[in-house]
Parts: structure tokens; C-alpha cells; sequence
């Protein structure tokens, strides 16, 4: 069962350059964006985030700068809420998708799952 809300619930937009990123997004949208602290084992991981109200209507995300992901075509991830993101997982998986990336801990922000769908698409499932 999906969870009530917005199915969406976050996005992340891989770059190259972070800095760079910051400065075109802060520039057209007229936002500041905030460096996350990443959790231990993620040293290789960059984010920002855009602004976000606790709550709030619609979904936020972040830049991220990662050594597993890039720019282009399919560089765009975007999270579904789940109640157990484990759950939604295996439905992929039995419904022809793959699972890339099985649930794990994102600390205080819950867990997340990586899946690809049918078509070859790569989506993320994210639950508390």
C-alpha cells in the first residue's frame, strides 16, 4: 500500500561540477541550495539540496555530484514514497524490473531501494 501524499518525493539531478550546478540552478530558480552532510561511507558523495518546507505540497530534491552516476540521458532519479520500500522492491523485481540497489539505511532520512522498471528506466523507492 502506497503511502498517503505526493508519490513523489524526491529527485536528484547528477552534474559534473557542483559549484557550477549551484550557480546556474540558484541563478533561474532564485534559490539557495544547502550542502548535506553525507553519512559515514559516502565521502564520494556531493549533494545540495533545493529548498524544501517540512510538510509542504510537492516533492524537493538535490544536485548531486557521485562517481556512480552522470549527466544526460538518464541522469535524473526520481523516488516514489513507499510505506516499505523493500516491499515495492520485490514487486519490481516479480513484475520484470531489477532490483540495483536493495534497501539500505539513508540514516534519519529513512531507507531507499533502486530499481530498474520494465522499460529500462532507474527509479528510487524511499520509506521511513
Amino acid at each position: 500500500m502506497q503511502a498517503p501524499g505526493n508519490p513523489v518525493v524526491w529527485f536528484e539531478l547528477y552534474v559534473t561540477d557542483l559549484a557550477r550546478a549551484k550557480t546556474f540552478y540558484k541563478a533561474v530558480f532564485q534559490v539557495e541550495l544547502t550542502d548535506m552532510v553525507m553519512p559515514p561511507g559516502s565521502e564520494n558523495l556531493q549533494m545540495s539540496t533545493f529548498p524544501w518546507v517540512e510538510k509542504g505540497p510537492g516533492a524537493t530534491g538535490a544536485l548531486v555530484k557521485s562517481p556512480h552516476m552522470g549527466p544526460g540521458g538518464g541522469g535524473t532519479l526520481v523516488y516514489f514514497s513507499c510505506a516499505d520500500c523493500a516491499v515495492e522492491a520485490a514487486r519490481a523485481e516479480a513484475s520484470g524490473g531489477k532490483v540495483c540497489q536493495p534497501k539500505m539505511s539513508i540514516g534519519p532520512y529513512g531507507f531507499i531501494a533502486i530499481v530498474q522498471d520494465s522499460e529500462g528506466n532507474t527509479i528510487g523507492l524511499h520509506s521511513m
